[in-house]
């Protein structure tokens, strides 16, 4: 199974068409200044961005982050699409496995948009800001991170919560929260997925680790060569998609939870914290810096 080019998909919801439809009259009747008016239409271009791409194929759906300029970072684009497609899959009952990767061969993710997040100047992101698989998005099909390029802050994330992870050879994966001045409180959960020396280098001195070092830590599946990043990713998860009664979700969600506290808890005590320390004035500095 080869890979082939992914469709388009256009994200639009009842705000970009309210701000579609007040563009258009501000601009008709000329109500606001002509450079107020750009404004608008520039930030209407923005928000009309295909930054997520969806595609159904023999029973796996693949999600593509495609913002490659600015190495697939989460913006609002990323955000909206990103919920839109998970809800799509899991309503969709010819999809069963989902495929999670970035465009281009720079990134997987390079976390959030760091320059979106200063201008909006966001100290404590609100609890639902970023589409995480297991605490505000509910999927209930095996899904599949295919890591290529870095996977930086909440790019570790997404690669953290798929059920399977495959990187490329030329992968790598950092908790880089701490060069900025940052908190990671998502990473909580790794605890029982790696070893606790080895998390605590990764968190303290937010060093990359290369895909193989990930590879022997246990927090990935496979290392491949690049060209056969998605070729493999596809395979695995058309296996997975023959299961008749797809039990392979709900064994990993049972073997998981083993050793876990329970999901709120798992996740809400950890960003309680992590709240109160970035309240603090020295976390904004490094998004201004970016």
């Amino acid at each position: 199974m080869g890979a082939q080019p992914l469709s388009l998909r256009v994200w639009v919801g009842p705000d970009v068409l309210f701000l579609g439809a007040s563009v258009f009259l501000l601009t008709r009747f000329r109500l606001l200044p002509a450079p107020t008016c750009l404004g608008f239409i520039r930030l209407l271009c923005l928000v009309l961005l295909v930054e997520v791409l969806y595609e159904l194929r023999d029973r796996v759906a693949a999600v593509t982050i495609n913002h490659p300029e600015k190495l697939n970072a989460i913006n609002a684009a990323v955000r909206a699409g990103l919920q839109d497609a998970w809800a799509r899959f899991d309503k969709d009952p010819t999809a069963r496995v989902a495929i999670l990767t970035g465009s281009g061969d720079r990134a997987f993710c390079a976390g959030m948009d760091l320059v979106e997040m200063s201008e909006m100047g966001l100290r404590v992101p609100p609890p639902d800001f970023i589409p995480v698989l297991g605490q505000n998005i509910l999927v209930t099909k095996p899904v599949i991170a295919a890591v290529n390029g870095i996977a930086y802050a909440e790019g570790w994330l997404f690669a953290q919560i798929c059920d399977l992870c495959v990187a490329s050879e030329s992968a790598t994966f950092a908790i880089s929260e701490a060069k900025v001045g940052r908190r990671a409180p998502w990473a909580a959960p790794l605890i029982h997925m790696i070893p606790q020396r080895t998390m605590l280098e990764v968190l303290l001195t937010g060093d990359p680790i290369t895909a193989q070092r990930a590879y022997e830590i246990g927090l990935i599946n496979q290392v491949v060569p690049k060209e056969e990043l998605l070729p493999v990713s596809l395979e695995l998860a058309g296996k997975i998609a023959t299961m008749r009664r797809l039990p392979s979700k709900h064994q990993s969600v049972w073997l998981t939870s083993l050793p876990k506290w329970d999901e709120p808890r798992r996740w809400t005590r950890p960003m309680l914290y992590s709240r109160k320390f970035t309240r603090a004035k020295m976390p904004k500095e490094g998004p201004r810096a970016f």
